[in-house]
């Protein structure tokens, strides 16, 4: 059967796995539908998939578990099912996680069978629990099962077995794949699956992993979600594939502890060196190990049946993307999103003079924003967002970004260099770098803009000014109590909770410490407002009405040629978090015409 005459009917389209199958059976011309529960789910996919090139949506179709017609809408000439449906949720009960995973296959099953032109069912499963024996479960064994492994992996095995049984006694023709676990794209490391072991990279960026679960040879294979794809839609074109089971991993993973060892120097933090046997991690209390007790299962030194998977691919010429690769750019896009916390979209890792970089916004925007202390890029993305064509980058060592202050000159050239920013928007700590970007290369920078420059406004007090109490501040502080702190209310703890999130995670708070000692100095005052005279280019301050400049500071703004200055009435030194429209139209309005370079 060509793909043209191939009609797809896709369960479980908007999940992790489901948006990347329909993406790759419209890449291969094959025609799709999508069965969801409401017509949100399928506008969420339909703005995913015009968002990765697909523009033309699948029809839409509804689906009701509870019925015994099981979809709504034309799908007699179906001529393959992939059901990629269920629950992948820890905690559920053992009657919640069998009507999610157990219950819907059975429904599956039965509504294949009732199509005419019905060629292959396709059924994910999992590395951990394919295979099973289809014989029926005895009460007793579903209660051992369900006992011993929990609710959501008992009812992936009892699912399984469900799923062959079934498709054997009605005479229905299947495929199952048993994927390992599904990380990000293999090209974006793109993912929105946060469960598993994308927590233990979460703790291992936040450096709360103190030490690896299972031992030297615990086996935790991935699998990328775009091959995974690519390699379920050509299953219901080849016939040696009915009544097959697939088991897709890459067999070369890592071992845990060297995949965790290879994330963490890609972080640039400590891989914890201590091991700790699984038997233990299930005797101590769960705030102490932060595992989840259902998890424990797939910490396993067991090896699987991978030969017909790999055989399969290499007949259809699907190359398997190198794992070590996928694995660190799934790594960059988890720490770029927050591990799901941030929003979507428009977030990434850079490596400006090979110093690896956070940036938000617009890729390659010529106006970049600089963020000042003790706050990070986040604190910028609503101005960012309404400027459109910008972006906000942590400073070395700082926010998210790895590196230190010695890396500051080559990262700032690189920065500017080439087609990079033309436009500086330094607020505070970033207003210092602003300027040496600009005056260490002249003619890179067209304008500067100087958000609460600190050198021309009246010196912090003095205690911020030592730098052992700001660090075991800056390290304690909570998002209530720096917010306070920074703006006289709490109203805006939320914006600050990514950064204190940074200050609690590796030297961050040290390194803001002694920036922030060192920007008090009296010659590094001075330094910055010589090196603003010599600038040719445009300048605009930006200030609020509870900052301003200083006497001497309005003083030199006259001097300078090609000066501006906006005061934003009612904001402090981070009007980014009170005023943040305010702040955007400031830049906008003095925002230069972009120039190309010669």
């Amino acid at each position: 059967m060509s793909a043209a005459e191939r009609h797809a009917l896709v369960l479980g389209a908007s999940g992790f796995i489901g948006r990347h199958l329909v993406l790759a059976l419209d890449r291969a011309g094959v025609r799709v539908s999508t069965a969801g529960r409401s017509p949100g789910s399928h506008q969420r996919l339909a703005r995913w998939l015009a968002r990765h090139g697909q523009d033309r949506a699948p029809a839409d179709l509804r689906v009701d578990f509870t019925r015994l017609s099981l979809i709504e809408g034309e799908c007699e000439d179906v001529t393959e099912i992939h059901n990629c449906a269920g629950a992948y949720r820890f905690g559920m009960s053992a009657d919640e996680a069998r009507r999610a995973n157990v219950d819907t296959v059975r429904a599956v099953v039965a509504l294949a069978a009732r199509l005419p032109r019905l060629r292959r069912l396709v059924q994910v499963s999992g590395y951990r629990v394919g295979g099973q024996d289809p014989a029926p479960w005895s009460e007793e064994r579903r209660r051992e099962t369900y006992r011993t492994l929990g609710a959501y992996e008992a009812s992936r095995v009892e699912a399984d077995a469900v799923f062959r049984s079934e498709a054997e006694r009605l005479g229905v023709p299947w495929s199952i794949v048993n994927p390992a676990s599904v990380i990000g794209d293999s090209v974006t490391g793109e993912s929105d699956q946060y469960l598993g072991l994308a927590q233990t990279v979460r703790h291992l960026w936040q450096g709360t992993l103190a030490a690896v679960p299972g031992n030297t040879r615990t086996f935790v294979p991935v699998v990328a979600a775009d091959h995974l794809a690519r390699f379920m839609a050509r299953l219901p074109e080849d016939e040696t594939a009915e009544r097959a089971a697939y088991w897709l991993m890459d067999d070369e993973t890592p071992a845990l502890p060297d995949l965790l060892a290879l994330i963490a120097a890609h972080y640039r933090v400590g891989a914890p060196r201590a091991r700790i046997p699984v038997a233990l991690v299930r005797r101590l209390p769960r705030w102490l190990t932060r595992a989840d007790p259902e998890t424990l299962t797939f910490l396993s030194e067991d090896r699987y049946p991978t030969d017909s998977a790999h055989a399969f691919a290499a007949h259809h010429g699907l190359t398997v993307p190198d794992t070590a690769t996928t694995i660190l750019r799934w790594a960059d896009h988890l720490a770029a999103h927050r591990f799901g916390d941030a929003p979507p979209g428009g977030r990434r890792f850079t490596t400006p003079a090979g110093v690896r970089t956070f940036e938000l916004g617009e890729p390659d925007a010529p106006t970049v924003v600089l963020p000042g202390l003790p706050v990070n890029a986040d604190t910028w993305a609503p101005v960012v967002a309404d400027l459109g064509d910008a972006r906000a980058v942590d400073l070395p060592g700082l926010g998210m970004s790895a590196g230190a202050r010695e890396d500051w000159p080559s990262w700032l050239g690189a920065l500017t260099g080439g087609a990079g920013a033309r436009h500086l928007v330094g607020h505070s700590l970033g207003a210092a770098a602003a300027i040496e970007a600009a005056t260490a290369r002249p003619g890179t920078v067209d304008r500067l803009t100087l958000v609460s420059p600190f050198f021309l406004q009246a010196p912090p007090a003095r205690t911020a000014t030592r730098t052992p109490v700001s660090r075991w501040y800056l390290s304690r502080v909570s998002p209530e109590g720096l917010a306070e702190r920074l703006t006289g209310t709490t109203a805006h703890a939320g914006a600050l909770r990514t950064s204190v999130a940074d200050l609690r995670r590796g030297g961050v708070a040290a390194t803001t410490a002694r920036l922030l000692a060192a920007g008090a100095r009296p010659r590094r005052r001075e330094d910055l407002r010589a090196k603003l005279r010599e600038y040719p280019g445009h300048v605009h301050l930006v200030v609020g009405s509870r900052d301003p400049l200083t006497p001497e500071g309005q003083a030199l703004a006259a001097m300078l040629s090609r000066a501006t200055v906006t005061v934003i009435d009612g904001a402090g030194h981070h009007p980014q978090l009170t005023h943040p429209r305010d702040v955007a139209r400031a830049i906008r309005a003095r925002a230069p015409a972009v120039i190309p370079r010669a």
